[in-house]
């Protein structure tokens, strides 16, 4: 899950980015209403958490502004416990709304819940080939065997399989599977493709992951790979 948190206060949001971090997902951070909405509008996000009181411009003038083009999961955040608050960031568009201090489990929560909802008709589980991707249940089965990955390997393979069958640019892989400060000059992305694919790929004689040189890396099943 690729998630936005849009806040001003640097330990709720460095509180939050490690959190959601260590449970496998990638997040970026703006703290301020004008990077916010742009990173909202320019980037495809799973779930966005918007701080309701932020400089630049406020989060209702940033949640306004997303729901004009887009219907992306917002959860909103404030110190305010009005209940005219509330009103009025569910009237403007969110879907979600938890005054602070809050707990991390339960936001974490609220967060998945709205995934999920956006998520209805997205399959739970794909398959390619004899490999089996469990995404609710976060696991990976091919011929029958368990496939333990890391938390960065999963997101890896999960953006390959939701494209199953089409070529993902080094590019588009950094952007689906880390923040917006990847350095594009290091070789994270051969790396971890490399990991994976002896994983994914290594005790088995039918191949699934393969490079498209000077283009990318695709996941699919191919005829000629078996013996």
């Amino acid at each position: 899950m690729r998630v936005l948190i849009v806040e001003d206060e640097a330990k709720t949001a460095d509180y939050l980015r490690r959190g959601l971090t260590e449970q496998g997902h990638v997040v970026d951070v703006a703290t301020n209403g004008i990077d916010g909405r742009h990173a909202a509008l320019e980037t495809r996000y799973d779930v966005i958490v918007l701080d309701a009181m932020l400089p630049g411009i406020d989060g209702f003038e940033v949640l306004r502004d997303v729901r004009r083009t887009k219907q992306v999961p917002i959860i909103m955040l404030t110190a305010r416990d009005r209940i005219e608050d509330r009103v009025r960031g569910l009237q403007d568009g969110a879907d979600d709304y938890l005054v602070k201090p809050f707990s991390f489990l339960e936001l974490s929560a609220r967060l998945h819940a709205l995934s999920r909802r956006s998520r209805q008709l997205e399959p739970t589980t794909i398959t390619v080939g004899d490999m089996t991707l469990d995404l609710l249940g976060r696991k990976v089965h091919r011929g029958g065997d368990r496939i333990d990955l890391t938390a960065k390997e999963f997101a890896l393979l999960t953006a390959l399989a939701r494209r199953a069958g089409q070529v993902l640019s080094r590019t588009e892989i950094a952007e689906l599977v880390w923040d917006i400060n990847f350095d594009s000059n290091t070789n994270v992305v051969e790396v971890a493709v490399k990991r994976l694919r002896g994983k994914l790929d290594g005790p088995y004689p039918r191949k699934l992951l393969h490079t498209m040189r000077g283009m990318g890396y695709v996941l699919e099943e191919r005829e000629g790979d078996a013996p």
